[in-house]
């Protein structure tokens, strides 16, 4: 038995789990909060339970990985360092230099820096990240578990922008999409729950969280996505813009009398979305609480319903139809009031869902009427046991 340990790391917090393969047995998961103003937490959960550590400072990023180390020894989930084999790491960007999860090499760490082009907030920092381990861990397999990879099979047609054709060719505009690996956990763990090959079946995942995005998935290959050439393309999400008119951003930075692009991106990445349009917050879940004193908290939630209807619906007819809706991330998972919402406009297609069955919160359910011509279910997503499987692959 190999233990595996998968790796989410972001600008302030390393999210981890440890599995044991080929059993695919979650040992532990946790979090490493590290950046915080004054302090910084590290939790563990393992069978049922939890512990927590809280330091009065700031961590680097080393530090982090060394607390985590310790931990794991200390709470004794596993008996040597050395009982870990392989980790696998989350990267955002892989451009089409990766078409799938790829070994890491001195090379491969310096095209993922390289890429970050395409994913500033991102790659660097998981760059940062992979050299540490590497160094505390050399004994291991490390791999690269890119979340645009899965996307690479949409076509011309799907991925690229109606600009100059030279601009893909030396600059790489095009759409990459997010969300790749989420998505194909979901869409294999759905063709398992309707016992249908995942290559003879249309589905529409909708990954709806913080970031939201929807994917097109026909036999087994992701077809489009709501992502574009960076996560802030496509739907409304809890700070991001999502789709917007090009024209807008320069005349909102001659109204704003901004000078720096980077000002305006800031505005579209982390003021926008549910908290711009609210003026109240970007959660959903404040935001139904707040919905009947302030009508823009209402509206916020009605625009998100909205822009998720029309990617859907576009995506009907990109497929000619669909098997399966699926519903995964936060939001999907856990309001069952914005799940109504969205699937209120899809009767018309014959995908209609159990006001009783979709009354469920964070777990794997059917929630379609028993005479819906088209299934609609909410498979919470395991984007840690994808990684998990691609590194046991790859020893």
């Amino acid at each position: 038995m190999d233990k595996i340990l998968s790796v989410n790391l972001g600008s302030s917090t390393l999210k981890w789990r440890l599995f044991e393969m080929p059993e695919e047995l979650q040992i532990a998961s946790g979090l490493v909060d590290f950046f915080d103003n004054s302090k910084a937490k590290i939790t563990v959960k393992y069978g049922d339970q939890q512990r927590e550590r809280t330091f009065d400072k700031k961590l680097s990023l080393k530090d982090a990985i060394m607390i985590l180390m310790d931990e794991l020894k200390r709470l004794k989930l596993v008996e040597h360092l050395h009982d870990i084999v392989g980790i696998g790491h989350r990267v955002v960007a892989g451009g089409e230099v990766f078409k799938a999860s790829t070994v890491i090499t001195e090379t491969v760490l310096k095209q993922i820096d390289d890429l970050g082009i395409f994913a500033p907030l991102h790659n660097h920092v998981e760059v940062g990240g992979i050299e540490l381990f590497r160094q505390l861990m050399p004994w291991t397999t490390q791999v690269a578990v890119f979340d645009s990879a899965f996307h690479q099979t949409m076509s011309e047609e799907n991925y690229l922008y109606g600009i100059p054709y030279e601009y893909y060719q030396k600059y790489g505009a095009r759409k990459y999409g997010a969300h790749g690996t989420s998505v194909r956990y979901v869409s294999k763990r759905t063709a398992k729950l309707l016992n249908k090959p995942l290559s003879n079946l249309r589905l529409i995942v909708m990954h709806l969280g913080a970031g939201s995005s929807i994917t097109a998935v026909k036999n087994g290959r992701s077809v489009d996505t709501s992502m574009g050439f960076s996560p802030l393309d496509g739907l409304i999400m809890n700070t991001r813009s999502g789709q917007i008119d090009a024209s807008l951003v320069t005349y909102l930075m001659q109204k704003l009398n901004l000078k720096d692009p980077e000002e305006i991106i800031d505005i579209l990445n982390n003021q926008s979305g549910l908290l711009g349009i609210s003026g109240l917050s970007d959660d959903q879940r404040e935001l139904k609480k707040l919905a009947e004193t302030y009508p823009r908290a209402q509206l916020a939630l009605n625009m998100y319903a909205n822009r998720v209807i029309k990617f859907v619906g576009s995506y009907l007819a990109l497929m000619d139809g669909v098997d399966a809706l699926v519903f995964t991330g936060g939001v999907g998972e856990n309001s069952f009031e914005m799940r109504a919402q969205i699937m209120g406009s899809f009767g018309y297609v014959g995908a209609t869902i159990d006001s009783v069955k979709n009354k469920v919160m964070g777990k794997e359910i059917d929630i379609s009427t028993s005479d819906a011509k088209i299934k609609t279910l909410v498979v919470p997503t395991n984007e840690e046991l994808m990684i998990a499987r691609d590194v046991y692959a790859r020893l």
